[in-house]
């Protein structure tokens, strides 16, 4: 068995070589040329602390284990820049894993209110929201537009007056790509029959695609939710929030029920 002083001289050189390691994986992080620098300075005062402690130089042995313990608080000084960074991109990062991105909240959000905004104007609109499966081979393209989801580009697209405003629009990874497009109408004879064109292309192209497709009605102003062939009239808001943000990701949209009507 090994005396005890020599378990103790062990254990702390052991103890000595976790914080220098731990201190470079930190620099490292945030800088890696600059830590390799920095793992030089801590390797010597390392081997400079040891080796004093070794010939029993106490004073000179404390002036350098002050030096090696004080190493965070002087590399916090000098990467302060660099740490911020670091922790900005690590909360982005977790942003973007638990579903708050950003640029998809603010289209979610454009999205709504445009929604609101016609259906208290009783302005009618079709918007399709590709998933992961192509439509191009079921619509026919009318204008291309390729821009950000605002509720002012909505609005003007499907006032009366507007020359694309009978089409839908399509959107797909937070971008309108198209406007004016023409669906396939839905040939299910049992459909109610107070539905019009526009509910009728939502349930055509749904059959047929993973697309979720949002309905203004201009004769109620009600806003109806039609996915894989099923349709919700009357849709609650937050539904329409929650299934057009998993839709805009491409995520699963759980199925909607038909509605009675």
């Amino acid at each position: 068995m090994a005396p005890l002083s020599d378990s103790l001289t062990l254990i702390n050189f052991i103890d000595k070589l976790l914080v220098a390691g731990l201190i470079c994986c930190s620099a490292l992080v945030v800088r890696k040329e600059a830590a390799l620098r920095l793992l030089v300075v801590l390797a010597g005062l390392f081997a400079a602390e040891s080796i004093a402690g070794y010939l029993g130089l106490a004073s000179t042995a404390l002036f350098f284990r002050i030096l090696l313990y004080s190493a965070p608080a002087v590399i916090t000084v000098i990467f302060q820049g660099d740490i911020r960074q670091t922790l900005f991109l690590f909360k982005k990062r977790s942003k973007q894993e638990d579903g708050t991105n950003p640029v998809l909240m603010a289209t979610v959000d454009e999205l709504s209110k445009g929604l609101h905004e016609l259906a208290e104007r009783r302005i009618g609109a079709l918007i399709v929201i590709v998933r992961q499966m192509s439509i191009d081979h079921l619509i026919q393209v009318g204008t291309e537009i390729d821009a950000k989801v605002t509720s002012e580009l909505l609005n003007s697209i499907f006032l009366p007056y507007s020359p694309i405003h009978d089409g839908a629009v399509i959107i797909q990874r937070e971008k309108i790509i198209s406007a004016g497009c023409f669906l396939p109408l839905t040939q299910n004879p049992d459909i109610a029959k107070s539905f019009g064109t526009r509910h009728r292309a939502a349930l055509g192209i749904s059959e047929q695609t993973d697309v979720l497709v949002l309905v203004v009605s201009e004769e109620t102003g009600k806003i109806s939710i039609v996915h894989d062939g099923k349709i919700t009239y009357d849709a609650d808001p937050a539904e329409i929030r929650q299934l057009s943000r998993k839709a805009i990701e491409g995520k699963r949209v759980t199925r909607v029920q038909a509605a009675a009507e």
